[in-house]
């Protein structure tokens, strides 16, 4: 229930770039907001930006909303840490943000609602639901969460699957864990947050596993592959490595099946 001289605060899934993805109610919540935090990143993300501020553009009355970016603080070399050191690092960095966002939203004109545009579904491999929460530690707000379409979604629609078999689950998880947990009966496993396509190292084990692969889903530059992971691999490092060099940047997502799985027709 809304708390007494608290804060509003949207959570807004936007789905993964393009003004298609953004739902009925995430609109009518875009509406309810008069300005929009958005973490500033550094140029080599000042796309991901720029979608944001043309997802406003589209569906918003100008001069009707204000877009203020706010510097992201560092976050440090995950790929060189244990999980321990993972984890205390993540801790810290989602400390720092909720500081420097509790500081803005204390600042704002009383009665202003503010909207948090995030990537695909807040409930997937986001934080922004946690600061909000840590936010809400140092301040009353009154949250309210809009789903949003993920890139779990976009990737299998984008390569015509269904994700799972018959009956059987779906496995999600990071590159980080992914070498540790991948088991034939999980099913399924679609990977986020994977830098380094930690997928290479289980050719040895599985070579017949099927990758479908996505990097910038639902943007003009989306990439797709697909085939057996033992024949496609070294050319997806190639590519990814190219993509990145070429945007400064990449967001990829990918499922991994076994070659006995359903495929579409």
């Amino acid at each position: 229930m809304p708390v007494c001289d608290s804060r509003r605060v949207r959570v807004i899934g936007i789905g993964t770039g393009s003004p298609a993805h953004v739902t009925g109610q995430a609109i009518s919540a875009l509406r309810e907001c008069d300005v929009f935090l958005v973490a500033d990143k550094g140029e080599v993300k000042d796309e991901l930006v720029a979608v944001r501020r043309a997802i406003c553009e589209e569906f918003l009355d100008e001069g009707s909303y204000r877009i203020v970016p706010v510097t992201d603080p560092e976050r440090g070399p995950d790929a060189e840490r244990d999980r321990t050191a993972y984890r205390a690092g993540v801790d810290a960095w989602h400390a720092a943000r909720a500081d420097r966002y509790a500081e803005i939203i204390a600042s704002l004109p009383e009665g202003e609602t503010v909207g948090f545009l995030v990537w695909g579904d807040p409930a997937f491999y986001d934080s922004t639901i946690r600061i909000v929460d840590a936010v809400a530690e140092r301040l009353p707000l009154d949250v309210r969460v809009v789903a949003g379409l993920s890139a779990i979604q976009v990737l299998a629609a984008e390569h015509g699957i269904v994700l799972n078999g018959i009956g059987q689950p779906v496995h999600v998880t990071t590159g980080r864990r992914l070498l540790d947990e991948w088991a034939p009966e999980l099913g399924t496993v679609v990977v986020m947050l994977d830098g380094s396509l930690k997928c290479r190292e289980l050719v040895e084990r599985a070579p017949d596993l099927v990758i479908h692969w996505g990097a910038y889903l639902g943007l003009p530059q989306q990439v797709l592959r697909s085939g057996r992971l033992a024949d496609v691999i070294d050319e997806l490092i190639d590519l990814r490595a190219q993509l990145r060099e070429e945007h400064g940047w990449i967001m990829d997502t990918y499922a991994l099946t076994t070659a006995s799985a359903p495929h579409p027709a």
